[in-house]
This record gives structure tokens, sequence and C-alpha cells, in this order.
């Protein structure tokens, strides 16, 4: 009987994990590619810059998709919202600390599902909002309910920078309004 339990647990550990696998290979697979492997691995291993560098990759424009404030002197630029044949939309920007102190991350970004609070800090409260078919899009989560979204940081010292990434189900259209707690929403054109 025990061998029985340990193998229905192997098989839907084995199964758990073919699904973060693919996830997180798609994740990979998203963005403007020619970026050399210089894009985090995991979601909580995010780059952080400093100084006035904006950290552009390859195949990025120059110019964002949108800039939106926040508070406390933090902003979030949009660099990109690029569809994936998989059904998600991936969308890359960078989150930037334009005041003269460090700024502790607003706790409110990560939302207020218990399941994706439990997993720490993170952009998990972030939306995209079809205005047509009146639905919301929210982050997507792997099995073990950590959202598809840059994890882990909790300081922004003044002029520093960090690359973030949210990933969400493909919504039908390509105009739609991202939104953040604590900060302006903005129109996005999502692009593939």
């Amino acid at each position: 009987m025990m061998s029985m339990r340990f193998t229905a647990r192997a098989r839907r550990g084995t199964a758990a994990l073919a699904v973060v696998a693919a996830l997180a290979g798609g994740a990979a697979g998203c963005g403007g590619g020619g970026d050399d492997g210089k894009r985090p691995d995991h979601p909580a291993s995010a780059a952080r810059t400093t100084g006035s560098d904006p950290g552009t990759q390859e195949g990025r424009s120059d110019q964002p998709l949108a800039e939106l404030r926040g508070s406390d002197g933090l902003g979030l630029q949009i660099t990109s919202a690029q569809r994936d044949s998989g059904g998600f939309v991936t969308v890359n920007g960078t989150l930037k600390n334009d005041g003269s102190q460090s700024v502790v991350i607003p706790s409110a970004l990560s939302g207020n599902e218990t399941e994706i609070i439990k997993n720490g800090r993170s952009l998990g409260g972030a939306t995209l909002v079809d205005p047509k078919g009146k639905k919301r899009y929210y982050v997507l989560r792997d099995t073990d309910g950590r959202p598809l979204t840059t994890t882990g940081f909790s300081t922004l010292r003044a002029g520093d920078t960090l690359a973030v990434f949210m990933q969400f189900p493909a919504p039908p259209v390509n105009e739609v309004e991202f939104q953040l707690p604590t900060f302006s929403s903005a129109t996005l054109h999502i692009s593939g």
C-alpha cells in the first residue's frame, strides 16, 4: 500500500514538474529574441542596474510602450507586450526608483490573493483588462501557486532599476489596459 502511495505522489510530482518546465520554457522563449542568454532564468533572478543606464536588451525598442508612475518615486516602463502561440502574453519592463531615497516596494504590488501573497513579494497584483470583452486577466501561476512574474525583491535604492516580467493568459484583443496596484494604468498594444 505504501508503494502505491509513493508511486501516485511521484507521478503527481512528475506531472507538476513537467507543467512548470513547459511554462518556464515558454517564458524563456518570449521577448525580443537575440538577447544572448542575458534574460533571467528564474523570475526571482532579475538583474539590477544602477545609474541612468536603461539596460535596453537587443531586439527591444528604445521607446517604452508605456510609462506608469507609482508611489514614492517609483516608475514602471513597459518595454514589450508579446503574445505567444502557447496562449499567453508576456509583459516586460523596468521598475525604477526615481526618488532620492531607498524605497520599500509596496506589498500591494503582490495583490491580495492568499495563494500569491504566501509566495513573497511579486508583481502578482498586475492585471490586463480587455475593455471590449469586459474581462480582467490575472497573472498566471504555476502548479504550486507561485505567480509567473518577477519575485523576491523588497527595496530599490535611489536610481536603481529592476528588470521585471509578468505572464498572463492571452486576451482575444490586441489593445488592453495594464493595471498594477499603486501605479497609474496604461493602454498597451500586444504584438505577435
